[in-house]
């Protein structure tokens, strides 16, 4: 597996499993943002090349979520090939056996749908998020736009992440 990651590492950093740990206060609950099927999501400052200190989440594969290595790895490949200002970043992992952790920037709003019943998101804020949505996803889709056409399966609003101007 060292010999695949080794080609993503110009594209993204390799962070260490000891500086995640730093960051995220040794993967503290105050610092939990989510779970899901991969795991838990855990929040935590980082320095990123391009944008200096920035907050990411760090995606921790959980030892029972049923997914593995295969997963982690089409991850990292998929993500750190697709740049697009509707799509969260990879900004890089954390492969150290046994743990795989990916590192994504943060969505300081987190995901639509603890919005969609809240009066915070005005109808023309709605309006722009389902675009950027959709512009997303049509990068993803458009094998023009990406060098493979990624089919989603999975667009519901809970994967639908805001950044601190409530742009998708």
């Amino acid at each position: 597996m060292e010999a695949f990651l080794e080609k993503f590492q110009h594209d993204l950093k390799v962070f260490s499993f000891e500086e995640i740990k730093s960051v995220t206060d040794d993967f503290n609950k105050n610092k939990l943002i989510g779970e899901g099927g991969f795991g838990k999501v855990y929040r935590g400052v980082v320095n990123s090349d391009s944008k200096g200190r920035i907050m990411a989440a760090f995606k921790r594969l959980g030892s029972n979520c049923g997914q593995g290595n295969l997963e982690f790895l089409k991850e990292i490949l998929m993500f750190s090939h697709y740049r697009h200002e509707n799509l969260i970043t990879l900004l890089g992992y954390c492969d150290k056996n046994p743990e795989k952790i990916l590192v994504y920037e943060h969505a300081a709003h987190g995901s639509l749908d603890v919005h969609l019943s809240s009066s915070t998101l005005t109808w023309t804020q709605r309006l722009e998020i389902c675009l950027g949505a959709a512009k997303g996803l049509c990068y993803l889709h458009d094998p023009k736009e990406t060098h493979q056409r990624i089919i989603h399966r999975d667009i519901k609003s809970s994967n639908i992440l805001l950044d601190e101007n409530w742009n998708c």
